[in-house]
């Protein structure tokens, strides 16, 4: 009994400091808040069949209810609820509007990448792969963060930065919960640049990358090429990032071009020069 109350007190919370954000918006559709939120209202119920998001979301019920069916599996997410939706996989969603107020409405917020330093799902995480429709249970921590980032979010007066540090503290509260893996659950390609990205001076090897994701070089290769990609390119293009945000915090060209694991100097600004349109020292 003091579990249930303990819940329902969290997720009465959680209303009070998410419900505030809507008001004066509840009006059918969705509508930005900037950068991946958005709150979604509607006051008939709707069904929404074999819907795929392009990519996973944090959602939280604000009034009324959300039934999701995946696969044989069904949930219902009354008002209160903070969940997980995956992208890319088919799923029916029905939407049902509260007994009393007419409404339903939600915030979502897309996670179209993993920001920096939150680590996407192990190899040893992806065994079994089913997708965990429960609610994430609910702290005061992840609470208190989750208001925090949304308000911080739809700030317009709050620059890009912050609002990536506010996603990634949720995101690092969200990332030890079986129910938040598809947040986590990123394309080869994207396990590739986060591997990178965790080092891009080093000397990476199309084997090396495979052995740390357990899969083979050549479906390595193989799988990347169906996705209209290359080891070569994603490599590129991560040591790049690496350098050019090297620059933006204030180092010189040299200093960027080790960290991103270049020994010539002028084969990393005529790279550098391909990706950006400028060379590292500002001059285009």
């Amino acid at each position: 009994m003091m579990i249930r109350d303990r819940r329902s007190e969290l997720s009465h919370r959680l209303l009070d400091r998410l419900r505030p954000m809507v008001a004066g918006r509840l009006d059918v559709g969705m509508h930005p808040y900037g950068g991946q939120l958005f709150a979604y209202c509607c006051f008939d119920r709707e069904r929404m069949a074999a819907l795929r998001l392009d990519c996973p979301m944090i959602c939280v019920v604000l009034y009324g209810q959300k039934d999701v069916w995946l696969g044989d599996r069904t949930r219902s997410f009354p008002a209160g609820s903070l969940f997980i939706l995956p992208g890319g996989v088919p799923m029916d969603v029905v939407n049902i509007p509260d007994d009393k107020t007419g409404v339903y409405a939600a915030l979502r917020l897309d996670v179209p990448c993993l920001p920096e330093g939150v680590p996407p799902l192990s190899t040893a995480e992806r065994v079994g792969g089913v997708v965990d429709l429960d609610s994430v249970p609910l702290s005061a921590d992840l609470v208190e963060t989750i208001g925090h980032a949304a308000s911080t979010i739809a700030d317009l007066s709050v620059g890009e930065t912050i609002k990536r540090l506010r996603l990634t503290e949720v995101l690092a509260l969200l990332r030890p919960l079986a129910q938040a893996r598809p947040l986590f659950r990123q394309s080869l390609s994207g396990d590739i640049a986060w591997l990178i990205a965790t080092a891009p001076s080093q000397a990476w090897s199309v084997s090396d990358v495979a052995e740390k994701l357990g899969i083979g070089a050549s479906t390595l290769r193989r799988r990347l090429a169906t996705d209209g990609t290359s080891f070569r390119a994603i490599l590129r293009r991560e040591r790049l990032k690496a350098a050019q945000h090297a620059i933006t915090s204030g180092a010189t060209a040299i200093a960027a071009a080790e960290a991103a694991g270049y020994v010539s100097r002028s084969h990393f600004s005529r790279r550098f020069r391909e990706s950006f349109g400028t060379s590292p020292t500002g001059r285009t």
